[in-house]
């Protein structure tokens, strides 16, 4: 059912916590199955993200996404974390059931809640980022229409 990696990042996952003063933090939920990600990430005055964390209420396969998310963006400046999507996240962990595949939409949301943060601390545009939803049920219910 689950993958050895996602396994692995469920018992054992990286980067949990928060980081003090971080650049960006970002928080999405999903209203129809409860779980919540907080995203917080570090980024330096080059635009590198040094440190990414995250505190996660959720079901083992949104800890694993969000596992898996911190560790794809740290050391990517700002632009290369946009383009971490939820296929990025879900290949990273060779799949998801596909009633859990909505896990990795949230990581992907909550990077992008981060980003947005970060950008508007900053006062600054990054190209492609769009402002993020809180409920990704919004998202979800939004690529059904097209």
């Amino acid at each position: 059912m689950y993958s050895e990696k996602v396994m692995d990042h469920f018992t054992n996952p990286r980067n949990v916590g928060e980081i003090e003063n971080p650049s960006g933090v970002g928080t999405v939920g999903n209203a129809k199955c409860g779980d919540i990600m907080r995203m917080y990430l570090d980024i330096d005055e080059k635009g590198v993200i040094q440190e990414a964390r995250f505190k996660t209420f959720g079901c083992g396969a949104a800890v694993a996404t969000s596992s898996m998310a911190t560790e794809l963006v740290k050391g990517k400046n700002v632009e290369e974390a946009l383009q971490v999507t939820n296929k990025a996240v879900l290949e990273a962990l060779d799949g998801l059931p596909p009633l859990k595949v909505h896990c990795s939409l949230l990581a992907e949301e909550a990077i992008h809640a981060a980003l947005w943060d970060y950008a508007k601390k900053h006062h600054m545009k990054i190209e492609g980022l769009e402002k993020p939803v809180n409920d990704i049920e919004e998202k979800e219910d939004i690529e059904e229409e097209n």
